[in-house]
């Protein structure tokens, strides 16, 4: 089932309580004085964010939330209790934007709420409108009606690594082989048409479609999915080493990333000279120094050298560990 990243849900605030008419039982009075009681308030609306790869699955069927009304006053001046709030859980990384007033909220850390909808007050009873003038108040007012709107979430993964470069640059197969990812893998460009997510030790990896040359202005898939790189907190660009310029391959796509601009080309990077066994180990040295004067961090790996995956992956865990939790604060 493909990673869902937007979607439209509608919600409503709970209303609020009635007040009501309610009179003392006194003796040898027919009829006492008011203590009709206040409604209680509709309970609100929230949202709440997660860390969850496919919250939003759960949403594909269910499109329609409201939070609890309030309950009516009593007798005795007994007040309503106000309605259960509602919480709707989205995963870190969603903008909702609310419909009906254009207002945007964006949930950036694990935990954080927010009230987007608010319940509506409690009616008065009767007992609210006594006075010097009006002893015996015959009126009470309903409970008012909560907000409601339509939610327009989208979600820009908030990932710890996210893999990027050319189609078939090998990232769904290096995705499925350091986690337990079941990415579509295939020999023909664009195999991967929705971001692909795994865990790695509680880090997680997201595989961005391939990007093309042009993917900043539109072309191919990659102007779909550049936005959720801008959630990522470290970018591992794979260079195929079955391409004749590998160098030539690593600019391009830098290029792409430059252009769509919002922060891309300064995020920590880490390059992967993928498919090592198409070539002799003397050009995979030379292509590795050659990147390494880049001054960025350089492996290189084949996916068919079991235990030269093993390495790489600890490796990268390794200097996860050192970089993430420096990067936290800046996404």
């Amino acid at each position: 089932m493909a990673f869902l990243d937007e979607i439209i849900i509608h919600a409503k605030a709970g209303k609020g309580g009635n007040g009501v008419v309610s009179w003392r039982r006194e003796k040898f009075i027919a009829k006492g004085g008011p203590n009709g009681g206040d409604g209680g308030q509709g309970g609100d609306v929230f949202v709440k964010a997660i860390r969850s790869l496919r919250v939003l699955d759960q949403y594909r069927s269910k499109k329609e939330f409201f939070a609890d009304n309030g309950v009516p006053g009593g007798s005795r001046s007994f007040k309503g209790a106000n309605g259960e709030d509602l919480y709707i859980e989205f995963p870190i990384g969603s903008k909702i934007t609310k419909v009906a007033t254009g207002e945007v909220f964006e949930l950036t850390h694990e935990g954080q709420e927010i009230r987007i909808l608010r319940g509506g007050a409690g009616g008065h009873g009767n007992e609210h409108f006594k006075s010097s003038t009006n002893q015996a108040p015959q009126e009470s007012t309903p409970g008012k009606e909560g907000e409601e709107s339509e939610l327009h979430i989208e979600v820009s993964l908030i990932a710890d690594i996210g893999l990027v470069g050319f189609p078939n640059a090998g990232k769904s197969s290096l995705l499925n082989a350091l986690t337990n990812a079941t990415a579509k893998v295939g020999d023909y460009p664009f195999t991967t048409i929705d971001p692909n997510l795994g865990d790695l030790f509680g880090y997680i990896i997201a595989d961005i479609p391939g990007l093309i040359e042009g993917a900043s202005s539109g072309k191919g898939l990659g102007f779909t999915f550049l936005r959720h790189i801008t959630k990522t907190k470290i970018i591992l660009h794979l260079v195929s080493l079955e391409q004749a310029e590998p160098m030539k391959a690593y600019e391009t796509i830098r290029s792409e990333l430059v252009e769509f601009g919002q922060g891309l080309s300064e995020k920590e990077e880490v390059i992967l000279l993928t498919k090592t066994d198409v070539t002799t180990p003397e050009v995979v040295e030379k292509t590795k120094k050659e990147f390494e004067n880049l001054g960025k961090k350089v492996f290189a790996v084949t996916l068919f050298d079991d235990e030269k995956v093993k390495v790489f992956r600890d490796e990268l865990v390794h200097f996860l560990k050192q970089k993430t939790s420096s990067l936290e604060e800046k996404v």
